[in-house]
């Protein structure tokens, strides 16, 4: 997986088109990530006490990876990553300012 928990990433699609934000959450068998304050959606919660009342909470919810593309923390732009090989580690690589990061 490209994408990594702490990452800026860029929506590409959905109700919060063009916005940003950091990861949250990675579910890879999903294909799917959690974004900090975006994808929010209203769930009810019901009061567990007794004299407690009951609310409404907003939730952020898993975004398919193909709908979000990374922002580089170089070049500041959304690009497109690979992966390159320095000394026996894994590093990925922006394709368009091809500064490496990780």
């Amino acid at each position: 997986m490209k994408i990594k928990k702490g990452d800026i990433v860029k929506i590409l699609k959905g109700k919060d088109n063009g916005k940003s934000g950091k990861i949250i959450k990675v579910l890879p068998k999903e294909n799917k990530v959690v974004i900090e304050g975006l994808n929010l959606y209203k769930k009810h919660v019901r009061p567990k006490k007794q004299n407690e009342k009951g609310q409404i909470v907003e939730v952020p919810r898993p975004i398919n990876i193909s709908n979000v593309m990374l922002i580089c923390p170089l070049c500041q732009k959304p690009t497109r990553v690979s992966f390159v090989q320095i000394n026996s580690k894994k590093l990925r690589k922006c394709k368009k300012c091809q500064g490496t990061f990780n």
